[in-house]
């Protein structure tokens, strides 16, 4: 587009000089305005409860501002009850006995703390977030008047006494406390796994719905569902089976209302006699209670199993150029001995009787029917297809922001370091292009048609398993050994060269430099593999070159990792690393103000304060700037007519 029809474009938004000089005046005085603060957290694994008290608290930056605010003013027992409201203020309402004092109090004490928290924004940004009934009074209420002071705290007054008078100050005060979580996280970056072993994925993305500004680097395990979700028949099978194993059907029945009976009546009709030993899942490990419940579960999970086999051979051996025949696992059982064997290791399982051994991956009619069923449960669920949209919209395999980059897994490295040359849909890539068209791959199994489509969802299958995709980078994933073989060799899967060479310093610049960053400046952000704390292990590496924050939020992770997740806080002040502990109820919470306890492992101040002119905004301001001084001069000049 040439300069001349752009300037003509913006100025339909800008159709005089004044217009004009207001927005210029605007823009350079948001570019002197501390940045916000961007939070990053990774492997969130269906943990939900754990994630919203993180939203609330913005992992602790809420406490640090009443400790700012408060000093020693308050009690500990007062800070932690005011902290409470400010997290659950519905519930907490609830609980307090709130007389007129109570609500003195209370109301300027939130009032304070959302002072606090507003001063690096403009006013502009804050009034956009107040809600419509009660834009004036929070206003009035954050914002001092021109009166002298005793005049001010008179108005002040008046102004809170009006609002218990008229019983509005407990909206008032989910209002602020609103206000407060929208803007001590101004942009929350997720690093990969929404999805996996707990039962709030469906959850955590309703509460990123009201979230301002959010994005989503995928995961493997959003790849996953994503790939279910689009029709990719073996992820589906994937999805269903990974629920069963971890007794986490809740994500599948109550958050998306997928009917599981067709299955559980397949499965009970299939292997009624069948005791399904191997199957049980890891819920009933932890609690050995031979109930029919259970009995029902190891039975689906058995049934859902041998239908992901044959939907994973069927999709790798239509794609040869993966090399992933050793995937295609069903048609390598034999007999041996009398015994069905794989590569002469007898199966823990021998009654498969829903395998044609001439035929291995062929589904029977009934397996089929069950299949279709469960893809229209998958593609009737509104809820489904809106997280699923959502998954798209906001997200991407990789991101570059304010000198990070951020990406879940790998980029995938050979022995020497560096970037593996791999096949990509019929494209031969690697480094920051394999990510470009993997990126690209992605969209086309949501948004593209015809074999294109066919071809990216079936990809899908090999992002989630396969040895160079960016999101597994193993050599092989073992599923089928760890379920028909003792423990041994075969359940072994080795990580790509990735995982240790970018702990080094010059690995990290490399990789930094292939995405256009400075790398004395840049750093890179992980998570899918956890840290584990407990051995000793750090989540700094490369020299501060390289952030692996994946802490454990999930509590199945939580024993290797000896934590509950980590937070990286990046805000004017520069860099903070968070450790959080182990969450314990949001009933407890809001009863007696108990909170996720941090610790900040990683304090890495700027020797100045950050702006947004030093932000990747910034830049987009400037761009804008230039263009508006080029129309008010075009207007000054007479070369363009102004309009009122």
């Amino acid at each position: 587009m040439t300069d001349e029809r752009y300037l003509r474009l913006l100025s339909e938004k800008f159709p005089n000089s004044q217009s004009v000089v207001t927005e210029l005046i605007n823009l350079r005085a948001i570019l002197s305005l501390p940045k916000g603060t961007e939070h990053f957290v990774s492997d969130l694994h269906g943990e939900s409860m754990a994630f919203i008290h993180m939203i609330k608290n913005a992992s602790g930056v809420v406490r640090k501002k009443v400790d700012e605010v408060y000093g020693e003013t308050l009690t500990e027992e007062e800070k932690r009850a005011l902290c409470a409201l400010i997290y659950y203020p519905d519930e907490r309402l609830e609980k307090e006995n709130r007389t007129h004092d109570w609500y003195v109090r209370r109301l300027s004490q939130v009032v304070e703390i959302a002072r606090a928290v507003t001063i690096k924004y403009s006013r502009s940004k804050v009034y956009k977030l107040l809600p419509d009934d009660y834009a004036y009074i929070i206003k009035e209420l954050l914002h001092e008047s021109n009166l002298e002071q005793h005049d001010r705290q008179t108005y002040y007054n008046a102004i809170i006494e009006a609002i218990i008078e008229t019983g509005c100050a407990d909206k008032l005060l989910i209002a602020i406390s609103y206000l407060i979580h929208s803007l001590t996280i101004d942009t929350l970056h997720i690093v990969g796994d929404i999805f996996d072993r707990g039962s709030g994925a469906a959850k955590i993305l309703d509460v990123l719905s009201t979230v301002r500004d959010y994005d989503i680097q995928w995961g493997n395990h959003d790849i996953e569902w994503m790939g279910a979700m689009a029709g990719n028949m073996a992820l589906l099978a994937t999805v269903l089976r990974v629920s069963i194993r971890y007794a986490n059907i809740e994500t599948l029945e109550e958050g998306y209302g997928i009917n599981l009976l067709p299955l559980a009546n397949f499965a009970m009709e299939t292997y009624g006699d069948d005791p399904c030993r191997i199957w049980q899942t890891k819920d009933f490990e932890n609690n050995p209670r031979l109930t029919r419940s259970a009995q029902l579960m190891a039975k689906m999970h058995k049934a859902i199993s041998i239908i992901q086999f044959k939907l994973e051979g069927q999709t790798v051996l239509r794609h040869p150029e993966w090399h992933m025949d050793h995937r295609a696992a069903l048609g390598q059982i034999a007999m041996h001995d009398g015994q069905l064997s794989y590569h002469g290791q007898a199966l823990l399982d021998q009654n498969l009787p829903t395998i044609d051994p001439a035929n291995p991956y062929a589904l029977s009619q009934e397996e089929q029917d069950l299949m279709d069923q469960l893809w229209r449960s998958f593609r009737k669920s509104e809820k489904m297809q809106k997280h699923l949209q959502m998954l798209y919209e906001h997200g991407s395999l990789y991101l570059v922001r304010n000198g990070f980059l951020l990406y879940h897994a790998a980029i995938p490295l050979n022995e020497d370091g560096s970037f593996t040359e791999t096949e990509v849909c019929g494209q031969r890539v690697s480094g920051k292009a394999l990510m470009d068209r993997t990126d690209e791959v992605i969209r086309m199994a949501y948004y593209g048609e015809g074999k294109e489509k066919e071809n990216a969802l079936d990809y899908m299958l090999y992002l989630w398993e396969g040895e160079f995709s960016p999101l597994y980078n193993k050599d092989k994933m073992t599923t089928f050994e760890r379920y028909f073989l003792p423990k041994s060799e075969a359940w072994d899967e080795h990580k790509g060269a990735y995982f240790t060479l970018a702990d080094k310093e010059e690995i990290c610049d490399r990789i930094l430099n292939e995405f256009g960053l400075d790398p004395s400046t840049g750093r890179i952000i992980n998570g899918h593999v956890p840290v584990r704390t407990i051995k000793g292990e750090t989540p700094i590496r490369a020299n501060g070159k390289r952030f692996v924050i994946d802490g454990g939020f999930s509590k199945p992770y939580q024993e290797k990792t000896g934590i509950a997740g980590y937070t990286l806080i990046y805000n004017s002040h520069g860099i903070q690393l968070v450790e959080h502990e182990s969450f314990e109820s949001r009933e407890q919470a809001v009863l007696s103000g108990s909170d996720i306890h941090n610790r900040t492992l990683l304090q890495d101040c700027s020797d100045h304060r950050i702006r947004i002119k030093d932000t990747d905004k910034g830049k987009q301001l400037l761009d804008q700037i230039t263009w508006l001084e080029q129309l008010l001069e075009a207007y000054r000049s007479g070369k363009m007519q102004e309009r009122r």
